[in-house]
C-alpha cells in the first residue's frame, strides 16, 4: 500500500477542514487500495466548539452508511493527527486493522495507552499503528491554523505550543 499517496488524501481533507477555519484534521479510511471513506474535522469554530465531529468519527460513518461486505482485516485508516482515545476507540470496535497517522498529538494522542490493561473487547484487538507519515506536511496546517488569530480552537494549549515551537 502507497501511504504517502493516501496520506495525502488524508491531507486534502485536513485542507478542506482549515479553508474552512477548522481544527486541520483529515481522515481517509482504504480497503483494498481504494478509498472508500473521507472525513474531515467539523465544530470547531465559532463560540461552541464540540467534540464529537472529528474526521476519523465523520469516516467511520461513512463507512457503516455504504453497507459494503469487506474483510475489516484489510482496511487501514489514514489520519493527519494521531487519533485521540474516543476515534482509536471508535476505530478498534470497528475493527479498522492499521491506522496511520502524520503528526502525533502529544495533548490528546491515544495510540500510546497500553491497551493490555484494558478490558478484553479492547485488550485483545489487532491492531497496527504506523505514526509519522508525511508529518512535517500535516505539521505546517497546525501551524497556519495556530497562527490565525481568528482561530481560538485550543489555543495556547500544550498541541498549539508544540506545534509552534517546531
Amino acid at each position: 500500500m502507497e501511504y504517502k499517496y493516501f496520506m495525502g488524501k488524508a491531507l486534502e481533507q485536513a485542507k478542506k477542514a482549515l479553508y474552512a477555519r477548522e481544527f486541520p484534521v483529515g481522515c481517509v479510511i482504504v480497503y483494498q487500495d481504494t478509498i472508500l471513506a473521507t472525513g474531515s474535522r467539523k465544530g470547531t469554530s465559532g463560540d461552541f466548539p464540540n467534540e464529537i465531529d472529528h474526521a476519523e468519527i465523520i469516516a467511520l460513518k461513512q463507512l457503516i452508511d455504504l453497507k459494503v461486505n469487506i474483510d475489516k482485516n484489510r482496511v487501514v485508516l489514514f489520519t493527519t493527527l494521531e487519533p485521540c482515545m474516543m476515534c482509536l476507540g471508535a476505530m478498534i470496535l470497528s475493527g479498522i486493522s492499521e491506522i496511520v497517522y502524520a503528526y502525533e498529538d502529544i495533548m490528546g494522542g491515544g495510540t500510546n495507552c497500553d491497551l493490555t490493561k484494558l478490558t478484553p473487547l479492547y485488550k485483545d484487538c489487532r491492531i497496527s499503528i504506523v505514526p509519522n507519515v508525511l508529518r512535517q506536511e500535516s505539521l505546517e496546517l497546525f501551524k497556519v491554523f495556530f497562527k490565525n488569530p481568528k482561530n481560538s480552537y485550543w489555543r495556547g494549549s500544550l498541541l498549539s505550543g508544540y506545534t509552534l515551537s517546531q
